[in-house]
């Protein structure tokens, strides 16, 4: 009888480990890994949404939220090592470019899936609350394949952005065409103001993008972004690129010592103090010069890139950031189930009141309590019309950087600007590179 309550005890025990085993990795399933941009939209918002994730899951799940400014350097290293975060935060064409590598190895997960799960805690579709606008845009689904592999987060107009007092007390009237553009440059110069400034030549992907739409139509530029040389060929391209040329002679001459990484805050500067008239930009500027000093009575205005000729058709690039799955994460179904709360009316409430962050969803520009980003987001009410922005995917050509930041396409601005290269050979270079993606 002894003998057969030892056994019975021994196996009691055994299965007690095998249990307590069986719950310790289940617990530690339930830690979601999230790693993403600290951008101009701060930390408090994704802070605030991690915990009402926390909250709405009750069953014990942690969320391990790391965001950096550098994060791309942060995570690239890990990833290689096989430490995957379950979620990552950054925009296509991010410093880094950890995303558009991610892309192009064919590193993300398909999560085509999650549009017709249900937003976490709500009983609608995720695909009938985000915006038609940013949904199968080549940002979302970069192959073409008609599967989606990057969620949109965080849309926000781009333009042109300036100080309204200082064109207030100068008389001047904010251009629309380029002829206008180009007078008002003179004007400025004479009270030695520069005309343009940028904070680094990636910015440009959004501001050149609209200039295209504008100056080629929307027929046209998608041809663009699908490589089309022909179309790249086209005397109104190389119209905008003469535009744009001409444009860059008018930049502050501090601008490219500064647009970098360490010294772009001090490029938006310029338009604080009056030094410069326009930078292009996104919603997040002013958050992220809130606290800097600044000209008198300074109140932020937002405009677009010129047209041709007054009544063109006039397109904003509307900047959306993207989250996704990469490949290796250890929690995709978590990971979904978050990915569908960041559209939830609780996380988009506090994405807004957090930071300003506006999610692509329906309705959502109504919780903007601040008036200067209500002022930002009614560029759309103005018959502006909202255009994305972003190449097909293609394999990598080696030896060939197009479109990142520091590429051919962006990054010879600052060569323009300094005068080691001319607006012909800028257009040039950008052909001869198109024509090697054929």
């Amino acid at each position: 009888m002894k003998k057969m309550l030892v056994i019975c005890l021994t196996a009691l025990l055994i299965l007690t480990g095998c249990g307590e085993k069986k719950d310790a990795t289940s617990n530690e399933d339930k830690v979601l890994k999230v790693a993403g941009l600290n951008s101009g939209y701060g930390t408090e918002g994704f802070k605030k949404v991690v915990e009402a994730f926390e909250e709405a899951k009750g069953d014990g799940t942690k969320v391990e939220l790391v965001l950096e400014k550098n994060i791309a350097e942060v995570l690239r290293p890990q990833i290689q090592s096989g430490d995957v975060p379950d979620v990552i935060y950054l925009a296509i064409g991010s410093e880094g470019k950890l995303t558009d590598t991610m892309i192009s190895e064919k590193k993300i997960m398909d999560i085509s899936d999650i549009m017709d799960m249900n937003v976490f805690g709500e009983s609608v579709k995720l695909k009938d609350k985000i915006n038609v606008g940013v949904q199968n845009t080549m940002r979302t689904s970069p192959y073409g394949d008609g599967k989606t592999y990057l969620a949109p987060v965080f849309y926000a107009p781009t333009g042109l952005f300036y100080n309204q007092t200082l064109f207030t007390e100068k008389g001047w009237t904010v251009p629309e065409t380029w002829e206008e553009m180009f007078a008002l440059g003179d004007l400025a110069k004479a009270e030695d103001i520069a005309l343009f400034t940028y904070p680094t030549t990636g910015y440009f992907d959004a501001f050149f993008s609209s200039v295209l739409n504008n100056m080629v139509g929307p027929e046209k530029f998608e041809k663009l972004m699908n490589y089309d040389l022909e179309t790249w060929k086209d005397p109104q391209v190389k119209e905008t690129f003469d535009l744009v040329g001409k444009l860059l002679t008018y930049t502050h001459p501090d601008t490219v010592a500064q647009a970098n990484g360490e010294g772009f805050t001090k490029n938006q500067q310029l338009i604080l103090d009056n030094k410069a008239l326009f930078i292009p930009n996104g919603t997040w500027l002013a958050g992220e010069m809130e606290k800097a000093p600044r000209a008198e009575g300074f109140k932020w205005g937002l405009t677009t890139a010129p047209v041709r000729t007054k009544g063109d058709a006039t397109y904003a690039t509307t900047f959306a950031e993207e989250m996704y799955i990469p490949e290796g994460a250890k929690n995709v179904d978590l990971a979904k189930e978050f990915l569908t709360f960041v559209y939830s009316d609780k996380a988009v409430e506090l994405f807004a009141n957090n930071g300003n962050a506006i999610q692509p969803v329906k309705g959502s520009s109504d919780l903007i309590t601040d008036q200067q980003t209500k002022d930002f987001y009614a560029i759309y009410g103005r018959g502006v019309i909202a255009s994305s922005v972003g190449f097909a995917a293609k394999d990598p050509v080696e030896g060939v950087d197009l479109t990142s930041g520091d590429g051919i396409l962006y990054g010879t601005v600052n060569d323009i600007v300094s005068g080691q290269k001319t607006a012909d050979q800028w257009y040039q270079e950008v052909l001869d590179a198109v024509s090697k993606y054929q």
